[in-house]
């Protein structure tokens, strides 16, 4: 482990019923607020050993599911400079094998600042809780951009088998949302790229999702970096290409088509629809009243 002369205090959580735990309650639930000494103590599902609660920065090895990517440099320096003047003033999380759960920014705006040990609240957890936990955390703070959120889930499911209801569950989301942020990771990875930058937000990308074609999906990414546009002006711009299409396909009918339903509009009153599926032709009559009905028939007959 590490050098032998340093003295250790640490809080070990013995595995709390972490699945029941809803995103409105996170962390805060699963470890305490404060460090007390045993005697103050009676929650059963923590116990303690002697020593203190700092560990070496070296000994904390990073973790292969952490659903965080990035790190805003910016944000990192003005952290450590409080991290400098204040110390760090929550724990970070590790596992038994001092993996960390959560607390890389703090981690490494500690590294930036100088800082040989950290303080360390150690949990004992197996690899799925521990990915819960990072979500958790994370999403909680806000840390996550919506990418990395949705890799968080995706991972989620694919290594844990776990459908996007039991993700909701865990996490403390509605299962719609876990979809919504899945989805996103359908897109080009152009786009991706720009809302882990910022250049876009997850209401942007959702309405750039309302489009099948990729190409299509770029051309509106790029107009609404290039022009500013708000969800609503996005999704106003997709409305009038729909509108335009289905104009298009209206022109594009077969004109023998057309004339007969023009001539039977006008013979009966009503709006006819005339169409083709394969070798089967359909007439649609449109009527809204028992009455029109009633008249269409009686033209008819």
């Amino acid at each position: 482990m590490c050098n032998q002369q340093i003295s250790r205090y640490w809080l070990l959580v013995t595995r709390p019923n972490f699945m029941s735990i809803g995103l409105g309650r996170g962390l805060s639930s699963l470890i305490p607020e404060k460090i007390l000494p045993p005697e103050k103590t009676k929650d059963p599902d923590f116990t303690w050993e002697a020593g203190d609660n700092e560990v070496l920065i070296t000994e904390i090895k990073p973790n292969p599911n952490q659903p965080r990517k990035d790190l805003d440099p910016e944000k990192l320096l003005e952290l450590s400079r409080s991290i400098k003047r204040h110390g760090i003033l929550q724990p970070l999380v590790v596992n038994e094998n001092y993996e960390l759960i959560a607390g890389q920014r703090r981690l490494e705006a500690a590294r930036m600042a100088g800082l040989r040990k950290v303080p360390v609240i150690v949990h004992k957890t197996d690899e799925e809780q521990s990915l819960e936990m990072s979500i958790v955390e994370n999403v909680q703070r806000h840390d996550l951009n919506p990418i990395e959120e949705a890799s968080g889930y995706k991972l989620l499911a694919q290594k844990f088998s776990l459908s996007q209801e039991e993700i909701a569950k865990r996490v403390g989301k509605k299962r719609s949302t876990i979809g919504n942020s899945v989805r996103l990771l359908s897109l080009p990875l152009e786009i991706q790229k720009g809302l882990c930058e910022g250049k876009i937000n997850s209401a942007h990308a959702k309405v750039i999702l309302s489009l099948e074609n990729p190409e299509k999906q770029i051309s509106l990414y790029h107009k609404i970096i290039q022009e500013g546009l708000t969800r609503d002006r996005a999704q106003s711009l997709i409305d009038k290409v729909i509108v335009r299409k289905h104009a298009r396909k209206t022109l594009s009918k077969n004109p023998f088509f057309a004339e007969a339903e023009e001539k039977l509009q006008e013979v009966l009153g009503c709006r006819i629809k005339i169409s083709r599926d394969g070798r089967v032709g359909k007439i649609l009559i449109e009527f809204y009243e028992d009455e029109e009905l009633e008249g269409i028939l009686g033209k008819i007959g």
